[in-house]
């Protein structure tokens, strides 16, 4: 990216840029359509349904019917109507620190937002977030995967018990505002099962995530196992690669419910023909730059010297992530696992000083979040490290406030 004055800065947290800060190709994409028709999805056009065959493609075969929106967080609301109808219950687990996008509707499922304004409403039922560094069940526990999952049961049980009933269960496959967590294995299996016993539906959030970001999959939610299949799935930001697109996937059953209803769903701009091609667009530059195997070998490259500043570096408490997906949570002391809050913020804008964007997240504002366009290259990595190995060094050498850096001060 470049400022007013020309200056280079490297991207490391625009993941709407999916592709690539205006890429040629959709940039393209976009223009010649806008120049043939653009209206909306009443008018019959085949970018919409060849736009759907192509997702179809990359998704399970049970994800079938798509609708087409403008944002995630429409896509997200639409998934709670989706599930609600098809179960005829009211009710939507979430994890702890989730954030499902900015609609009233969504808010209200979103710990990270409405525990600084309304509180919690009483059809919204909280799980633990599965973090192995910092939850309940860590690294040294033998099986994480099922102790969260059974949080989760516990939840839906202490629910019924007073007599609610749960319509679905909403994740982000990799949660992001939770800190870059990547859950463990099995999770997400375990968790559908106690949700469909409680007669809801899960919803995957790959909103953040998906599009080959994991590098391993195109979908985050595969990295799972490949007999996990949500019900639900919900897309957005990257999918435009910056044009207002989004989309729900679901299964013919879902669908189904939600058309007996007799009301339809219309989007004004979603479906789109320029919306379609531009998706369209993503999708090609995505094949033909194979840039899923390139975040698997850039993500790798990125992660391994990330690993050596934990091993130089003591606030550099864990390095966690895939492909493109990456976090590094710092901390002020080893033993207590202390968010390095502070830290972190300073770190941040010493960074944006030398021309490299990044930025925190998580509970504790501590975590340098990576999710870089995915045409990062293994050069942007080394440039990036390099920088963050010389500012952590200074501050080691020079800033008092970090005392809990190194024993010694």
């Amino acid at each position: 990216m470049y400022d007013e004055q020309g200056a280079e800065y490297i991207d490391c947290i625009n993941n709407v840029a999916h592709v690539g800060h205006c890429h040629p190709v959709v940039v393209r994409a976009a223009h010649e359509q806008n120049q043939v028709l653009n209206t909306n999805s009443r008018y019959l056009h085949d970018n919409i349904v060849d736009y759907a065959q192509r997702l179809s493609e990359t998704l399970p075969e049970p994800l079938c019917v798509f609708y087409f929106l403008n944002s995630g967080s429409e896509a997200n609301d639409l998934a709670l109507r989706l599930a609600r109808h098809y179960t005829g219950h009211q009710d939507v687990v979430v994890l702890d620190h989730a954030y499902h996008g900015h609609l009233s509707s969504l808010i209200d499922i979103s710990p990270y937002k409405f525990r600084n304004l309304d509180g919690q409403k009483e059809w919204v039922h909280v799980a633990p977030l599965p973090d192995t560094y910092r939850g309940p069940y860590r690294e040294d526990h033998p099986n994480p995967a099922v102790a969260y999952a059974n949080e989760v049961k516990r939840v839906v049980s202490s629910a019924q018990e007073k007599g609610r009933k749960i319509a679905a269960f909403f994740a982000e496959s990799l949660p992001s505002v939770g800190g870059q967590i990547i859950p463990p294995a099995g999770y997400f299996s375990q968790v559908a099962e106690h949700i469909h016993k409680a007669g809801g539906v899960f919803v995957a959030d790959e909103i953040q995530v998906g599009f080959g970001r994991v590098g391993k999959h195109f979908w985050a939610f595969q990295l799972q196992g490949k007999d996990f299949v949500p019900d639900i799935v919900t897309m957005g930001k990257s999918i435009g690669n910056g044009h207002p697109v989004a989309c729900v996937a679901t299964t013919q059953p879902v669908a189904r419910a939600f058309e007996a209803t007799g009301v339809e769903y219309f989007n004004t701009f979603g479906g789109s023909p320029v919306s379609c091609a531009v998706g369209l667009a993503v999708l090609n530059v995505l094949e033909k730059e194979q840039l899923q195997a390139h975040a698997t070998s850039v993500g790798s490259f990125l992660m391994e010297l990330l690993r050596q500043q934990k091993i130089k570096h003591p606030i550099v408490g864990d390095v966690r992530g895939v492909g493109l997906f990456i976090g590094v949570d710092l901390i002020k002391d080893e033993a207590t696992r202390t968010p390095a809050t502070e830290e972190a913020a300073y770190l941040v804008s010493r960074l944006k000083e030398n021309y490299v964007l990044l930025s925190t997240d998580g509970p504790g504002r501590n975590i340098l979040k990576f999710k870089p366009p995915m045409c990062f290259s293994l050069d942007n990595a080394r440039q990036v490290v390099a920088k963050l190995d010389a500012i952590l060094t200074d501050m080691e050498e020079k800033v008092r406030s970090c005392q809990t850096l190194r024993l010694q001060l």
